[in-house]
C-alpha cells in the first residue's frame, strides 16, 4: 500500500489502484491478469470505473476482457489503440517471414477489446475521480505513455529501478538499432521537467528520488548504446540544445528527421517549416501506425531559450511523413495552424486519394490553401510558395526574407554537397513520387529567377548560394532531362502516373454506391464479379459493391484503350467493404 487511496497490487505487472473511498470506486493503472479483481473489496472498492493502459503488452492488458465485461471503461494510449481495439487486424497483417522489424508487437492481446477512448499525448483530462496528465514516453514501446496523478508518475515499463530496465528485447526496434534504449533516455529526461515526487513502474518498486533514478538509468543505457552502436547517440545533448541559429530570427532543428526550421517573430510566436519525427534515432520506414511516434520535445526549448509562447503556423515543403508527422499533434497541443500550397494541402487532407510513398496515416487539415506562385503574410514576414517538382510532384519551395537575407526552403530536392570543380549535387528523384524528366530543369529555372542567398533543406546543411552553384543546378537539370530521354520511351503508361483512379483507397458499405474518377478518357472500370458499375460521365464511375461478408482491399481497375489499341488495366484502386 502506498497510501489509503493508492495501492500497488502485484500481478503479471504491478497494477496501481486509485480508490475513492466516498463512492467505493477505483481507477486502475494497467490491468495485469485481472485476478486482483477477486480481492477488490479488500482495497476499499466495490467497482473499477476506469482503467488506464500505459502500453499494449499482454502482461499489462490480459485482464481487460474481464474488466470490460464488468462495465469498466478502458482508456489506451492513442498511438496503440489499434493494438487493443483492432488487434485482430494486426495479427492478420503482422509479418512473420523475412522479418526485420523487431518491435515487440507480438506481445499483444490475442483478441480485440472495446475501448472507451484514447489518452492523447500532452493532454490533461479527468477520468473517473482522477485528474490525469498524459505524457509520451517512447522507449519500451514506441507508443508507451506515462500518467501523472497528484505528482506520482506511473511510468509503465520505462524503467524498473535505478539503473535498470525491465526488458532488453523491447529496446531494439530494428534489426541493427537500439532505438528503444535511446528513446527511453530522452523520455526519462523530459519526465523530470514535471518534477514528479515518485516514479511508480509496472515492474519494480517505487522510486522516491526520481532525479537519481533517471541519472543512473540514463548512464547505464548510454553505456549499452555505446557497446552496441560503437558510439554514444548524443541524443541527450540534442534534447537540451536542439537548435542551431542560422541568424537571429531563423533556427534549424538538429534533432529531427527531417530537419525543421523555425522562423521567429518579435511577437513571441513562431512559424515552423516542416516538422516530422522530432528527437529521433532514425527515420521510421513504414509499418503499422503503432511503430511511429511523433512527439514535441524540441518545442520546450523554444520557450526556454527564445521566449516563444506558441508555434503559431507550420508550413510543409512537401507531404512526406518525415516532414509532417507531428502537424496534427502540434495543432491539438498548441493550436498550430497548417498552411500549405494547394497541391500539397490536397494530399495532406486526402491521403486515401493517392498511391504515393511516405503518406501520413491520417488526414492533416490545412487552415490555408495557398496557390503556387503566390504569397501570404505571417506576422512581419512575407512568405512565398512556388511549385517545386523533382523530388515529388507535390512540393513547394518556400521563400522569405529574414535578417536581411533571402532564404529558400527546398525540402529534399537535392542531396550531397557541391564543391566547385570537384562534385555535384545529386538530384533526389523517386519515380513513384510522380517524377517527370524536365522537373529539375524547372526547379533550376526557379532558383535562377528567385536568386536566394541561403538555401535550407530537409537532411543536409544549409548552403550559401553563389551564381556558380545556380549554374551548376541548371547544368544538372539539363543532364537529368537528357539522360531520361535517352533511355526511356516518351510515354511510360504505368509508372508516370498518367492513369489514376481517385480515390485510391475506398471505404464502402455493401449495397451502397460510391464514386471514383479515372484520370484518362476512354477507360472502362473493371469491378469484382457481382458488383454493379455505371459510367456517370467521361471520368466518373458509380460502383455498388455486393458482398456476403466484410471484404478488405477488393480490387477495381481502369482498363485503357488508346488509339484503338488495348493497353490493359493500367491503374487500380483498393476497396474495403463492410456490411453496414
Amino acid at each position: 500500500m502506498l497510501g489509503d487511496d493508492l495501492h500497488a497490487i502485484e500481478d503479471t505487472c504491478v497494477v496501481y489502484l486509485l480508490v475513492d473511498h466516498t463512492t467505493r470506486s477505483a481507477v486502475a493503472i494497467d490491468a495485469g491478469s485481472g485476478q486482483w479483481l477477486d480481492h477488490l473489496a479488500s482495497y476499499g472498492a466495490d467497482r473499477v470505473t476506469d482503467v488506464l493502459v500505459t502500453h499494449h503488452h499482454r502482461d499489462q492488458v490480459e485482464g481487460l476482457p474481464r474488466l470490460a465485461a464488468g462495465g469498466t471503461r478502458i482508456w489506451v494510449p492513442e498511438n496503440e489503440a489499434d493494438l487493443i481495439a483492432d488487434v485482430g487486424r494486426h495479427w492478420q497483417q503482422r509479418r512473420v517471414v523475412n522479418n526485420y522489424d523487431l518491435h515487440t508487437d507480438r506481445f499483444s492481446l490475442l483478441e480485440p477489446v472495446p475501448i472507451a477512448g484514447v489518452m492523447k499525448d500532452y493532454s490533461s483530462s479527468r477520468i473517473g475521480h482522477v485528474d490525469i496528465r498524459t505524457l509520451p514516453s517512447p522507449g519500451h514501446t514506441p507508443g508507451s505513455v506515462t500518467y501523472l496523478v497528484d505528482g506520482y508518475a506511473f511510468t509503465g515499463d520505462l524503467l524498473h529501478s535505478p539503473g535498470k530496465v525491465w526488458s532488453a528485447a523491447a529496446l531494439q526496434w530494428s534489426y541493427v538499432g537500439m532505438q528503444g534504449a535511446a528513446m527511453t533516455m530522452a523520455s526519462l529526461m523530459q519526465l523530470l521537467d514535471h518534477q514528479p515526487r515518485a516514479l511508480l513502474p509496472s515492474h519494480g518498486s517505487p522510486m522516491t528520488d526520481p532525479a537519481e533514478a533517471v541519472r543512473r538509468t540514463c548512464d547505464a543505457l548510454g553505456e549499452l548504446v555505446t557497446v552496441r552502436m560503437g558510439n554514444p547517440t548524443g541524443l541527450l545533448d540534442k534534447l537540451e540544445d536542439p537548435y542551431v541559429e542560422l541568424s537571429p530570427h531563423l533556427l534549424m532543428n538538429r534533432t529531427s528527421e527531417s530537419r525543421s526550421y523555425v522562423l521567429l517573430s518579435d511577437s513571441g510566436t513562431a512559424l515552423l517549416i516542416d516538422y516530422g519525427y522530432d528527437l529521433t534515432t532514425d527515420i521510421p520506414t513504414g509499418g503499422g501506425r503503432h511503430t511511429v511516434r511523433p512527439w514535441l520535445p524540441s518545442l520546450r526549448a523554444l520557450q526556454r531559450d527564445y521566449g516563444i509562447e506558441r508555434a503559431e503556423v507550420a508550413i510543409p515543403t512537401h507531404y512526406h511523413d518525415d516532414h509532417v508527422a507531428a502537424f496534427n499533434l502540434m495543432r491539438d497541443v498548441h493550436g498550430t495552424e497548417v498552411w500549405a500550397s494547394a497541391p500539397v494541402a490536397h494530399v495532406l487532407e486526402n491521403p486515401t486519394h493517392y498511391d504515393l510513398p511516405c503518406l501520413w496515416y491520417e488526414p492533416i487539415p490545412c487552415a490555408q490553401h495557398i496557390a503556387d506562385g503566390t504569397g501570404v503574410r505571417w506576422r512581419e514576414y512575407e512568405i512565398d510558395l512556388h511549385a517545386l517538382p523533382g523530388h515529388t510532384l507535390y512540393a513547394s519551395a518556400i521563400g522569405f526574407e529574414v535578417d536581411g537575407r533571402r532564404v529558400l526552403a527546398t525540402g529534399d530536392q537535392q542531396t550531397g554537397s557541391w564543391v566547385p570543380g570537384e562534385s555535384a549535387e545529386i538530384p533526389n528523384f523517386q519515380y513513384a513520387n510522380a517524377f517527370s524528366a524536365d522537373d529539375y530543369v524547372a526547379s533550376a529555372a526557379l532558383y535562377q529567377r528567385l536568386r536566394p542567398e541561403l538555401m535550407i533543406s530537409g537532411h543536409w546543411d544549409p548552403r550559401t548560394v553563389s551564381q556558380d552553384y545556380l549554374d551548376e543546378l541548371s547544368r544538372l537539370g539539363d543532364e537529368v532531362a537528357r539522360v531520361h530521354r535517352s533511355v526511356f520511351l516518351p510515354e511510360d503508361p504505368v509508372f508516370t502516373g498518367a492513369v489514376r483512379i481517385t480515390p485510391y483507397r475506398v471505404s464502402a458499405v455493401d449495397g451502397r454506391p460510391f464514386e471514383v474518377r479515372v484520370s484518362c478518357l476512354g477507360a472502362q472500370l473493371v469491378v469484382p464479379p457481382g458488383w454493379d458499375c455505371e459510367q456517370a460521365d467521361e471520368h466518373t464511375f458509380v460502383v455498388v459493391p455486393h458482398v456476403d461478408q466484410p471484404v478488405r482491399r477488393a480490387r477495381i481497375a481502369a482498363a485503357v484503350t488508346r488509339n484503338s489499341r488495348y493497353l490493359g488495366q493500367l491503374a487500380e484502386a483498393l476497396v474495403d467493404v463492410r456490411l453496414s
